[in-house]
């Protein structure tokens, strides 16, 4: 039809231009009718207003910082500078300094029931790292090397010299480097369900093998997709807007878990908020699309000289016991029965207690 164009008529065309703009117009009127809808719906709900507010700032509400530290008596919220941005950390506690480095999709709030015990015993700095939560989020500076220099500076304004240092997830990839780059400047590390990049991340296949997605196997072993997701560049910010970052990290969320209530709806409420904001998928992303150079970083490093503690759920045991056999000759490795991913939400008892125990 398009190669008889040519051939219609002046007048047909100008109808066919009109009748077009009117589709055009009728879909945005409908487009915006359904927007206002749901606002409607989001007033009375403030998990949708998190997420029907995705790219602006969510400060004094049910989930901002300010609010959330409230819950945690003799914390506070507080911003410096360190090796160039300004990173966000929850501060409580006397004793030794014990800096804790969260993961992804998750905030500093993911440690809020180990940081009253942990504050007993510790000066306790849950940070959120470059890109993460109320912390800056520039465009580069994201392998881990340079992350854990963020933290090795952040201590040093802070008057360490030496630190004990923990992570989850992408948290543990920054927790290594830093015990990697700095051992003169670390006292001991753990490690939580998650190794540093390394050639075995080449290995994962593109297809999931079979039993990953079984929901009545708890304890099977888990298929991460989102690793190669996360490296495409501008899709997810492109997808993940409003019910789409709901639905997609919500099922992260069960499947990561040994059950699926594994994790609060106050605690995806915060997590959500916190995502949805300015930057934040983007930066996220660059954790993951750093993942080939922190690959190749990581064949620099010599075996880690400090003493280490992995800490993992029944589905990250294996992978995370080997990789410290392997670069960490003084660490152990301690697989904590019948829970998941998300160790400080589902067995923050027993995660405690091993702190406690190695950092002592």
């Amino acid at each position: 039809m398009l190669g008889n164009q040519s051939r219609w008529p002046a007048k047909s065309m100008a109808i066919l231009l009109i009748a077009s703009f009117m589709l055009v117009l009728l879909s945005a009127c409908g487009q915006n009718g359904n927007q206002q809808v749901s606002e409607s719906a989001a007033d009375i709900n403030p998990k949708k207003v998190a997420l029907t507010t995705a790219g602006k700032p969510n400060s004094n509400k049910p989930n901002s910082d300010e609010e959330l530290v409230k819950e945690l008596p003799g914390f506070k919220n507080v911003y410096k500078e360190a090796n160039g941005v300004k990173l966000h950390y929850v501060e409580g506690g006397k004793g030794e300094p014990l800096f804790i480095l969260p993961g992804w999709p998750v905030t500093w709030y993911s440690f809020s029931k180990m940081m009253p015990e942990l504050a007993k015993n510790y000066h306790v700095y849950v940070v959120e790292y470059r890109g993460m939560g109320s912390s800056d989020k520039p465009q580069s500076g994201y392998d881990k090397k340079t992350m854990a220099k963020d933290i090795y500076e952040l201590a040093k304004a802070l008057g360490y010299k030496s630190i004990n240092i923990a992570g989850h997830d992408i948290g543990a990839t920054i927790a290594y480097a830093y015990a990697a780059n700095y051992p003169q400047a670390t006292k001991k590390v753990v490690l939580m369900d998650a190794s540093h990049p390394n050639e075995n991340f080449l290995k994962i296949p593109i297809l999931p093998p079979a039993g990953v997605y079984d929901e009545s196997n708890p304890e099977r072993a888990k298929f991460y997709w989102w690793f190669a997701t996360n490296t495409i560049p501008g899709l997810s910010e492109q997808m993940l807007q409003g019910k789409q970052l709901d639905l997609v990290y919500n099922w992260i969320y069960d499947y990561m878990g040994y059950t699926k209530n594994a994790l609060s709806k106050k605690e995806r409420e915060v997590y959500l908020a916190a995502y949805s904001q300015p930057d934040a998928l983007r930066a996220g992303n660059e954790w993951y699309k750093s993942f080939r150079d922190d690959i190749e970083t990581f064949k620099t490093y010599k075996p880690l000289s400090v003493p280490a503690l992995g800490i993992a759920g029944v589905s990250g045991y294996g992978m995370l016991e080997q990789f410290l056999n392997e670069h960490a000759p003084n660490s152990k490795t301690v697989k904590l029965e019948k829970t998941g991913h998300w160790i400080m939400e589902e067995n923050p008892k027993a995660a405690i207690k091993l702190f406690r125990e190695f950092f002592q």
